[in-house]
């Protein structure tokens, strides 16, 4: 129930605004749907998320929908989910917790940049060009990176409090 109410909130952080911050549940809700369900059940957030774009661009920026440029960050949804599957699945440890985040943003980062400096006319095909683009995404990136982190954090967090409640629980009524 945990990874569906995160997807919920993942979507929420998207379509309600919070003015200059820029902080979502995306990466966290990908990473911990892809720990704690079955791959069988990644089509769920994948749409959701998928619909969030279309809805973002077209009702809510008033931009024309090209299904093209959403290619890249829908690849990276599934591939959130598969790293949370093979990090965060079997294992799960501190180092792990913290790893997984700064991976999925800073995956995103790099590839949707890339994209959008391969297929932009604003930023010249150069390497200084990739390099401005970089620098104008860095700002989106650092509240990415602690938006991931901390959600991530706190959900595998709470798991853990929940599971050593119950824990101690059982060990009172069994004594």
């Amino acid at each position: 129930m945990g990874a569906y109410l995160l997807i919920v909130l993942a979507v929420l952080s998207r379509v309600v605004p919070f003015p200059g911050m820029n902080f979502t549940a995306v990466g966290a809700g990908l990473l911990y749907f892809g720990a704690r369900r079955p791959l069988k059940e990644m089509a769920l957030p994948l749409l959701s998320l998928m619909a969030t774009d279309f809805y973002l661009t077209v009702f809510a920026y008033h931009y024309a929908w090209h299904t093209s440029a959403y290619l890249v960050t829908w690849a990276w949804y599934a591939g959130v989910i598969l790293l949370g599957r093979g990090l965060l699945g079997r294992r799960v440890t501190a180092v792990r917790v913290v790893g997984a985040p700064v991976l999925a943003a800073t995956a995103f980062f790099v590839v949707s940049n890339f994209a959008v400096w391969a297929g932009s006319v604003l930023y010249p095909h150069t390497m200084a060009g990739l390099t401005v683009c970089y620098a104008a995404a860095l700002p989106f990136y650092r509240n990415d990176l602690l938006s991931t982190t901390a959600i991530t954090a706190v959900a595998f967090g709470v798991e853990l409090m929940v599971h050593r409640m119950a824990q101690q629980r059982a060990h009172k009524l069994a004594a």
